[in-house]
């Protein structure tokens, strides 16, 4: 399976595995499954750093290129049909991350793997749920 991680999975798989349901877990250790990331996971990690959110002891550049570098992950890249796609998707709420990370997952047919409940409850696009 092409698994797409929404950027909070792809850091809790970093630095936080606990907060992994056992199927995710798994499912992100699995040898059979391929992990994706969107340039916009890293836009928005880059963004945690700069503003706090996450507590770091390296500029948040560096430490942003490690976790890219810490996870062997395919780049998922944005492209202009999933620019387009990002406004067609009937989603709760106008996010532009969660839109293109959304657009991502059903412009290349990966399964988006995340825990924000505003992205499972859509059907334009494969979901698997960390619960």
């Amino acid at each position: 399976m092409k698994l797409l991680l929404d950027t909070h999975i792809w850091l809790w798989a970093l630095l936080d595995p606990d907060r992994l349901s056992p199927a995710v877990r798994s499912a992100l250790t699995s040898a059979e499954n391929e992990l994706w990331l969107s340039p916009v996971s890293v836009w928005e990690a880059h963004l945690l750093a700069e503003r706090g959110r996450i507590t770091i002891d390296e500029t948040p550049a560096v430490w942003v290129e490690r976790m890219v570098q810490a996870l062997p992950r395919r780049e998922a890249a944005l492209t202009t049909d999933i620019a387009v796609a990002s406004r067609r998707l009937t989603l709760s709420h106008e996010d532009p991350a969660d839109r293109f990370i959304a657009a991502t997952a059903q412009v290349l047919g990966l399964t988006l793997v995340t825990a924000d409940a505003r992205l499972t409850e859509s059907t334009e696009y494969a979901v698997m749920a960390n619960v």
